[in-house]
């Protein structure tokens, strides 16, 4: 009964999220209460979801501050000139502006911690994408994916939960998974030319000035009709830092149109060009005490919050506008964290997180024994997603551990078949990170998780794909 009772609940809030039938916050609200009652807990959960809100209230508050933070380096400036550069690098091309932001994201995740690549890498590449109209859903996707295969690194979470389960030294694991992790890399990058391209084709191509005159002068007569409203140039004014695009259609019946697009995002009532250097050696400050683990999260996010909003912002009126003016991305995200830990605390509380588990076990036939790894591979793809990490690595991999020995599987190769679905793993509505994902980019999570699934588990595939291989997990065991 209380297999049926979990396996309905997700089924139910999953449902109605990707189907917009209730926004993310309440669904996470309600539909764990109601299968609570329906299952005869009403008494006891009330203590369930007040001990779920305690265990995610330190990720809540380090996620409102986090914004707020990044949203005070937006309006001072900070990552102006880096989007002045990125934009003279891939002249305005959508395919490398996707793959830049694939790039910038794997370079960011090599700290381990998701929610930083979400916040660096979306401060820095959001403004560029709103300016020249491209799908921020991609972006939202390609970060995410990036984030998932190297959420497998030793310091990344479920590398080191999986050893320590299992009684094997991380190396162990990690080390084989390196050859997979650079085959996810190349997938990830495919990916991203791919949504590059679609997104070249709907909005085009703003270009250099000097280059677009000379392509537009060998290319015009081959483009077709519905290609030629798409053709674009551009120059950047080396004074203001603006793009200016001149979008013209070459067809027939042509006519010529300019348009002007601001590559940055802040307002220059509130930038402070003059303090960048001090706003750089803040945030590099800041990221780095964030690595050494100088201080915990919220404690750090608070405590530089602080100290940016008086740097840039000394008079006390534009300290409120500014905290107003951000509270607007900080509480839609703060509450869902806060509706994640109901859900959490229910789930948990309940049991249905080991019904889930024991069901799943039961359910794997004696003769997949020999194919205990590929199934493992396979089963971390939902069960990462449904449940959390700790409960996976900590309640089933060692069960499947133990079964797998017999056919000469090691512990080892199952923690590595473990890893394979981490990818899909950061799209589950328990991950607190996913929320500022979302909540930066300015999607709706149930749009976010509709255009990333499908890219996520490719991803997978890809990974467990490369694992059999490169070696690292056998397809058939020994027995």
């Amino acid at each position: 009964m209380l297999t049926i009772l979990a396996y309905s609940m997700i089924i139910v809030f999953m449902f109605l999220i990707m189907t917009k039938r209730l926004p993310a916050m309440v669904a996470l609200i309600v539909v764990p209460i109601a299968f609570g009652l329906i299952g005869g807990f009403g008494a006891e959960l009330g203590p369930m979801m007040l001990t779920g809100i305690k265990n995610l209230a330190p990720t809540g508050v380090m996620l409102m501050f986090a914004i707020l933070y990044f949203g005070i380096m937006i309006d001072a400036g900070l990552f102006d000139p880096l989007i002045r550069r990125i934009v003279t690098l891939v002249q305005g091309d959508p395919v490398k502006i996707v793959v830049g932001t694939a790039v910038l994201a794997m370079f960011v995740s090599l700290d381990g911690d998701g929610a930083t690549t979400y916040m660096i890498t979306v401060a820095a590449m959001l403004p560029l994408y709103k300016r020249l109209g491209m799908n921020q859903l991609i972006l939202a996707c390609v970060i995410m994916l990036a984030g998932g295969v190297f959420n497998i690194l030793p310091w990344g979470g479920p590398t080191a939960r999986a050893a320590s389960a299992l009684g094997v030294d991380v190396s162990t694991i990690f080390v084989p998974m390196i050859l997979p992790m650079v085959a996810g890399v190349c997938w990830v990058l495919v990916v991203a030319y791919v949504l590059g391209k679609k997104e070249r084709a709907r909005i085009g191509t703003v270009r250099l000035a000097a280059q677009a005159s000379i392509r537009q002068a060998s290319n015009v007569s081959a483009l077709k009709p519905a290609q030629a409203s798409l053709a674009a140039s551009g120059e950047m004014d080396g004074t203001t830092g603006q793009w200016i695009a001149h979008a013209s259609s070459v067809g027939e019946d042509s006519t010529v149109q300019a348009r002007e697009t601001d590559t940055t995002d802040s307002d220059p009532a509130f930038a402070r060009p003059k303090l960048i250097w001090m706003n750089f050696a803040l945030t590099a400050l800041l990221l780095g005490l964030l690595i050494k683990g100088a201080l915990p999260l919220p404690a750090l996010f608070m405590i530089f919050f602080a100290i940016a909003l008086m740097i840039n912002y000394p008079r006390l009126e534009d300290q409120k506008e500014r905290i107003a003016a951000h509270a607007v991305n900080a509480v839609p995200v703060v509450s869902l964290i806060f509706a994640a830990g109901i859900f959490v605390g229910i789930l948990q509380g309940t049991k249905m997180v080991d019904a889930i588990a024991l069901s799943v076990i039961a359910a794997v036939p004696d003769w997949m024994g020999p194919y205990l790894a590929i199934v493992t591979g396979l089963l971390s793809i939902p069960f990462t997603f449904f449940i959390s990490n700790d409960a996976f690595y900590f309640g089933i991999v060692p069960i499947l551990a133990k079964a797998a020995a017999v056919y000469g599987i090691s512990p080892a190769e199952i923690g590595r078949a473990s890893l394979i679905g981490q990818p899909v793993h950061l799209l589950s509505p328990l991950v607190a990170s996913t929320y500022l994902l979302v909540g930066m980019a300015k999607v709706e999570f149930g749009d976010h998780q509709r255009f990333t699934l499908k890219w996520s588990i490719t991803a997978s595939l890809v990974l467990l794909v490369a694992a059999v291989v490169f070696g690292v997990i056998p397809l058939v065991g020994n027995l």
